[in-house]
């Protein structure tokens, strides 16, 4: 746990009380702050109770009078599309309002540091796509070169259940813009931008507040270093803001979509070759093509991002390549479940929006593709150009028809994982990949998308036992 500092004797309001609410009240109380805990949910208030939190309905008159200061959960909405009406009240009393993550970066350095011989350092990673396996693969290769480290954030665990840091340790958190957009501290050593695409959009009142929230990732506090991925226009301002000059190796440049030159810091991948370059000279390459736990151009640009990450470090490339290798790749992230028969069984659950499905799609040579659930914004057209690897769609959800009559393939309405997966086991031809990337969300049938992950996993796992005589 980290103690949060700067609040011992005041009362902290804290709205939300599932994972990082909660912990956050603990690492308050731990600083000597006096917790005021609501959440509208009867069983996350009964919950805090067994702790002996204290609770009280914040949406009363008067609520504020003697708060320093409010603590949001992150699904808690403070702006777009119209503020909580608690969070409003708070503003209007003219009390602060904070995330767990703000209180992290408050509290992480402690007078203990100055017995270290080497300073803590915290890598974040943000952006709309693939921050979750390259904060696990920045974990994964410092774990590897024998450093120490811990993972938190929006993947792991919640950032102030942390523990305090170690000599030379480096602490990798994956945020989300839900957690950078409220902060009011943020200072990581280095932070990483993978990409952007449409999503989250109502939450931030368009494309512009979205990239303002990641964005607030490099300027609130300013990096020592920026690994900040061009393959989009917003990439590239971000890269241009925090360089000072056209060779700043403080911003290390990262693409999949093209050789990058000039005489900074680059790092980018082709043809499944990933380069480094330094002062227009190439450092290092590594063949990616063979890595099982990193397929396709959406993974290399992850790979990408983290080398960087490690290079700045202070890593060596043999050093990293390994730990490249050995990477067994994230739970519903371009998940290999299983091979039989000469079939490919792949589970990318997490691919719920256009953009991430699009990247699973551009991964695989031929692919029985299981998609559908809850639709988000801006429909599937975008999807269409990238499905020339599709052999056929099986379509899954409550609006599997309304979801299928979009794609420019041949489709199947399955409706539910079972069938879908019947139907593409049963088609599938050895070469094929049948794969899991919904392009949606979870809801309309699952709490979320690990839970329709693991439907997969286990529909895929039961129909090779039978077909197997286990």
């Amino acid at each position: 746990m980290i103690p949060v500092q700067g609040f011992a004797g005041a009362r902290i309001a804290i709205l939300g009380l599932g994972r990082s609410g909660l912990a956050a009240a603990r690492s308050l109380r731990a600083g000597g702050a006096e917790p005021v805990c609501w959440d509208d949910n009867p069983a996350a208030r009964a919950a805090a109770e067994t702790e002996d939190f204290a609770i009280a309905d914040l949406s009363r008159p008067g609520a504020f009078d003697d708060i320093a200061s409010l603590i949001v959960s992150p699904g808690i909405p403070h702006l777009y599309p119209a503020p909580n009406p608690i969070v409003a009240a708070a503003l209007r009393a003219g009390v602060p309002v904070d995330n767990d993550i703000g209180l992290f970066f408050r509290s992480w350095a402690t007078g203990q540091w100055d017995e270290f011989d080497v300073m803590p350092r915290v890598v974040a990673v943000t952006g709309s796509n693939g921050k979750s396996t390259t904060s696990a693969l920045i974990h994964h290769i410092l774990r590897e070169a024998g450093k120490p480290t811990q993972l938190a954030g929006n993947i792991g665990r919640g950032v102030l259940d942390l523990d305090p840091a170690r000599d030379g340790e480096v602490v990798v958190l994956e945020l989300s813009s839900y957690q950078t957009d409220l902060a009011r501290a943020l200072t990581p050593d280095i932070a990483v931008f993978t990409n952007l695409s449409p999503d989250h959009l109502d939450r931030h009142g368009g494309m512009g507040g979205y990239f303002a929230a990641k964005r607030r990732l490099f300027s609130e506090g300013g990096p020592d270093r920026a690994v900040i991925g061009v393959d989009e226009d917003e990439g590239l301002f971000l890269a241009g803001q925090m360089a000072q000059t056209p060779a700043d190796d403080r911003v290390i440049r990262i693409s999949v979509a093209r050789k990058l030159a000039g005489p900074g810091w680059n790092v980018f991948a082709r043809k499944g070759f990933l380069s480094e370059y330094r002062k227009g000279r190439q450092a290092a390459s590594i063949d990616l093509r063979s890595i099982t736990g990193l397929p396709g151009a959406h993974n290399h640009q992850n790979a990408c991002a983290a080398y960087a990450v490690c290079r700045a470090l202070g890593l060596a490339p043999r050093v990293i390549e390994a730990a490249l290798r050995s990477y067994p790749g994230l739970p519903h992230r371009s998940q290999v479940i299983a091979e039989a028969g000469g079939v490919t069984f792949v589970n990318d659950s997490k691919a719920t929006n256009v953009d991430s499905a699009a990247r699973a799609l551009a991964a695989f040579p031929r692919i029985r593709w299981i998609c559908g659930g809850l639709e988000k914004e801006g429909g599937l057209q975008a999807l269409n150009a990238h499905a020339g690897n599709v052999a056929k769609a099986y379509v899954i959800g409550r609006e599997a028809a309304a979801f299928a009559m979009q794609l420019d393939v041949e489709a199947e309405i399955c409706t539910t994982m079972a069938r879908a997966v019947e139907r593409a086991m049963a088609d599938a031809r050895p070469g094929d990949t049948v794969l899991l990337a919904p392009a949606a969300a979870s809801f309309d049938q699952y709490d979320n998308f690990e839970q329709r992950g693991e439907d997969f996993t286990a529909q895929v796992r039961a129909r090779l036992a039978d077909e197997a005589g286990e």
